[in-house]
């Protein structure tokens, strides 16, 4: 299943629901049908996030160590916490800037 927030200070952002989940829970919100993150909530979200993404480099910082049997090709490795915040995150500060809510849907 797909979520999309959307921003008037942002392009439509569409996110799994799994990624969603994970994100809207760090900022200590739950997942529903419909949801908004208001602008008093978004300097603590936006703060909870980027705490988030901090901690999640020190348990994975950047593999750049080889793996023997691995094809480049084959597959390539997930993206971290960090990687798959970023654009929510873009959306949340360009959402604070210009003082609008973000809101999200199935």
């Amino acid at each position: 299943m797909l979520i999309t927030f959307k921003s008037h200070a942002a392009q439509d952002l569409i996110m799994m629901k799994d990624l969603a989940m994970t994100l809207l829970g760090i900022i200590g919100k739950h997942l529903g049908e419909r949801g908004v993150i208001t602008t008093e909530e978004l300097p603590r979200a936006i703060q909870k996030l980027e705490a988030a993404v901090q901690d999640a480099r020190k348990v994975h910082p950047a593999d750049t160590s080889v793996h023997p049997g691995k094809d480049d090709d084959q597959e390539e490795e997930p993206l971290h916490l960090g990687q798959r915040a970023y654009p929510f995150l873009d959306m949340l500060r360009a959402s604070q800037k210009e003082g609008t809510d973000v809101m999200w849907g199935v």
